[in-house]
């Protein structure tokens, strides 16, 4: 824990950079009635990342358009293999990897970040048409790569960031020796049939029930002081899965902090949207562009509300590839947390076979 120790201040001090001045009187009166800031993430985030036990490395990646890209790298010192990069979904960031980071890095190097637009990365205007900003994020993704000086990865995508580590591997494939999809979103199509559309979870019917058709997550930023308690009341699944970790409201907190600020991401996430569940440009309609020689692994939770068959029609559209899709018992859609022993042993079966 010496190594953790010495690099403690760093971790604080270089999150100042991007803490968020107030702009007219609007502004400047929102923080006082919504109890968030950088400085607030940055430290329950801080508690969260005092949980690992292998030497890490949190930093800034700054990139050539100006944008910083918040990076916890764990086990630096591990060159000799292939690195793991995990991008987080919808609304997360670093913080929610703690159950897998210790066990992920325990052969080889980790690299996680927060996605452009999220977390403690830097907050841009994105493009508002679906191509647009998806590509925002792609290119971000690459740009941060070739920052970090990664010739190849082995990438690990949940969510949107499955969504977006697969247009990632579209267009950079020599860069990716192995894709890993957790629960993906946006791939298939929407169903013209409304009894075959799957509900979407109990948490965004509620609050698409309170905004309609704003910003998915604008309900936390609305709430103000009451926008906390409202991660616990629509999200108490998120204190069950890391109670092993935390017995207080610290996941509960990340959470809030990381989706009451500035909604970026979010608001390119909307834009790249059909509904909830579907994407204005589904991945299945793309997904055969990838490289054939690029090995692709689907891994869903049992219990999830994504559609799990859309492994299966990945498999008939890359018919001379190896696509490999499986269901983990007792998981939903935060499979990684759901189930973090056997996510963690399947994901570093996979690594093995890469190198």
């Amino acid at each position: 824990m010496g190594w953790i120790s010495s690099t403690r201040q760093g971790l604080f001090t270089m999150a100042d950079d991007l803490e968020q001045q107030p702009q007219g009187w609007l502004s400047s009166w929102l923080p006082a009635w919504r109890p968030t800031s950088m400085s607030q993430l940055k430290n329950v985030e801080a508690r969260i990342l005092q949980c690992l036990q292998n030497k890490f490395l949190a930093r800034y990646v700054s990139l050539p358009n100006q944008n910083k890209i918040w990076t916890v790298t764990v086990s630096p010192e591990l060159r000799d293999r292939t690195p793991l990069v995990m991008v987080h979904g919808f609304g997360g960031g670093v913080g929610l990897w703690i159950l897998n980071m210790d066990s992920l890095s325990a052969r080889r190097t980790l690299h996680t970040f927060d996605l452009l637009g999220f977390g403690r990365s830097s907050r841009p205007t994105f493009p508002r048409d679906p191509e647009g900003a998806e590509d925002e994020f792609v290119t971000s993704i690459e740009t941060w790569r070739e920052t970090m000086g990664i010739p190849s990865m082995i990438l690990l995508g949940h969510s949107l960031g499955g969504f977006l580590a697969t247009s990632y591997s579209i267009k950079y494939p020599e860069r990716v020796k192995h894709l890993i999809l957790v629960d993906p979103w946006g791939f298939p199509l929407r169903p013209t049939d409304p009894s075959e559309i799957r509900a979407p979870p109990t948490w965004f019917k509620a609050v698409v029930s309170v905004l309609g058709r704003s910003n998915p997550l604008a309900v936390l930023r609305v709430a103000g002081p009451w926008g906390p308690g409202l991660v616990q009341r629509f999200r108490p699944d998120f204190k069950r899965k890391f109670a092993d970790f935390f017995e207080d409201d610290t996941i509960s907190e990340y959470i809030y902090h990381c989706n009451a600020q500035n909604p970026s991401g979010e608001t390119a996430f909307k834009a790249m949207m059909e509904s909830f569940g579907w994407a204005r440009r589904p991945m299945l309609e793309r997904i055969h562009l990838i490289r054939k020689d690029v090995p692709i692994t689907m891994i869903y939770g049992a219990n999830t509300w994504i559609d799990t068959s859309t492994g299966k029609k990945v498999k008939m559209q890359r018919p001379d590839s190896y696509v490999r899709d499986m269901e983990i018992e007792g998981a939903s859609h935060h499979v990684y947390a759901d189930q973090p022993h056997i996510f963690n042993s399947v994901v570093e079966e996979i690594c093995d076979s890469v190198d």
